[in-house]
């Protein structure tokens, strides 16, 4: 490891081995999924437009879109300028996981969380997402970085300005991202700091959340969005548990003790609190998602990196040839157990479905004057994000586009209304969710859709692709 660190920084390891995994199967075989489609669709609106949605909907993703927006203004939409922010993100987080765990242990134990960092299943899911969760977690890695140096007692004021400033951003991003601090002032009672560093981190933290407090009220007002989010049950447990379980093992070999400022003071608390917190938010309000509290893996690394170094340091002085291969054969180890899990996150089953594959099928169905239905109409994404496959084809729900609403799917006519403009058609193309993956129909307007299609109209073709349905019916007879 000496010699390694002559020549380059032990942090550049993690971070090009992540970036490596990241642009491993990025495209996912040219697939985006419904969440993405929603951040291709709003990030190539017009500012105003983005303005004007984030009033309605999605607020809570605000900043994330404006970022978008200018990263597709600069380098065009698609699926690479969609993802790689995430991918870059996570060798970010990589970083800051094997410069806490050199600083506090080692650099056996920095380099062996960097490189896990990266393997951990959740992480290698929203490595390759188009959405916020991963930049979160690079934020909380930034912040956690910075709290760290600031109890090894290198803390000026503009440092805590850049840690109140990140936390302010990871707010902005997901305002879920403030469950660190219960961690962080875990870290800070274990390893019983000074009353000027509290007084410090907490003016800081003040000023974050007071600055983010606006935005995270308004987005109360549009929790509907996350009304589909089932209830907590025990078995959403099991995973947290096991994780939590993992980590408990890795602070004890870290041989924790209060006072002092090891990786078991940090990645346990960074671990913990988040999956604790959104536990307890969920009792109240469902909101159990392990993206959320992605942002937590960083303490899971830390803890696997805090073992590992452990373990290094306890046989090298018999086997100091072993002790330095150690680390690279159990990381080779990990990516040959894991191998399977990482292809299947790199395939279009990953995802509950898949936009760019339905609208394939649209271009191959449609025929000139086809009118076409969205069951639900969110749906819709696939139109929004593949304009071309539906020119020619009438949206004869759509009363208002998504972008005049300042919606994700825009509004829809009456009931009464859609069922007319149904009848008057020859040949309809529906647009909607394979069974398997399919929520019972609940809006009035979509059982309507439902009901004419069924009543009058027949089904002459039938194509499903990786969640999504299209199929296309032909009048059967006139309306009684």
């Amino acid at each position: 490891m000496t010699t390694l660190r002559c020549r380059l920084p032990v942090w550049l390891i993690p971070v090009l081995w992540t970036l490596a995994l990241g642009l491993w199967g990025l495209s996912r075989q040219h697939s985006v999924w419904r969440d993405e489609a929603a951040t291709w669709q709003v990030a190539r609106r017009p500012v105003a437009d983005i303005w004007h949605m984030l009033g309605q909907v999605d607020a809570v993703h605000g900043l994330y879109y404006l970022l978008m927006h200018g990263l597709f203004a600069c380098f065009g939409a698609g699926i690479t300028t969609l993802r790689l922010p995430s991918v870059l993100a996570t060798a970010v987080a990589a970083a800051c996981v094997t410069v806490i765990g050199h600083r506090l242990a080692g650099g056996w134990a920095g380099l062996a969380g960097g490189l896990v960092f990266g393997l951990l299943p959740a992480v290698q899911f929203y490595l390759q997402e188009g959405r916020p969760y991963a930049l979160v977690a690079a934020g909380a890695g930034i912040s956690t970085l910075l709290l760290t140096t600031a109890l090894q007692g290198r803390d000026r004021k503009t440092h805590w300005a850049a840690y109140g400033g990140t936390v302010l951003l990871c707010a902005l991003l997901n305002w879920l991202s403030l469950l660190i601090l219960p961690a962080h002032a875990a870290t800070l009672a274990w390893t019983r700091t000074g009353r000027g560093t509290w007084i410090r981190w907490a003016a800081a933290v003040t000023a974050a959340v007071a600055a983010a407090l606006p935005m995270i009220l308004f987005t109360l007002t549009q929790s509907r969005q996350v009304s589909w989010i089932p209830p907590l049950t025990w078995h959403m447990l099991i995973g947290p548990a096991i994780v939590l379980a993992i980590g408990a093992l890795g602070a004890l070999l870290d041989r924790p003790r209060a006072g002092r400022l090891s990786l078991a003071a940090v990645g346990l608390p960074l671990l913990a609190a988040p999956q604790i917190g959104l536990i307890g938010l969920s009792l109240v309000k469902p909101l159990f998602l392990d993206r959320y509290v992605l942002f937590s893996m960083l303490g899971l690394a830390l803890l696997i990196g805090a073992a590992l170094g452990a373990v290094v340091r306890m046989i090298k002085p018999r086997f100091p040839r072993v002790s330095r291969c150690l680390v690279p054969a159990l990381v080779a180890v990990a990516v040959i157990a894991l191998w399977p899990q990482s292809l299947a996150k790199r395939s279009p089953a990953s995802r509950v479905d898949d936009v760019l594959a339905v609208a394939a099928d649209v271009r191959l169905l449609k025929k000139d004057g086809d009118a076409v239905v969205f069951v639900p109409a969110a749906r819709r994404d696939t139109a929004l994000v593949s304009p071309t496959a539906f020119a020619g084809l009438r949206d004869i729900a759509l009363v208002e586009s998504p972008f005049a609403s300042g919606t994700l799917k825009g509004e829809e006519a009456s009931p009464e209304r859609i069922r007319t403009a149904m009848l008057a058609q020859r040949r309809i193309m529906l647009i909607t969710d394979t069974p398997e993956v399919a929520r019972p129909v609940s809006a009035e307007r979509d059982r309507e859709k439902i009901a004419v299609l069924q009543k009058c109209f027949t089904a002459v073709a039938d194509k499903q692709v990786r969640g999504r349905r299209v199929t296309v019916y032909e009048r059967l007879r006139p309306d009684r």
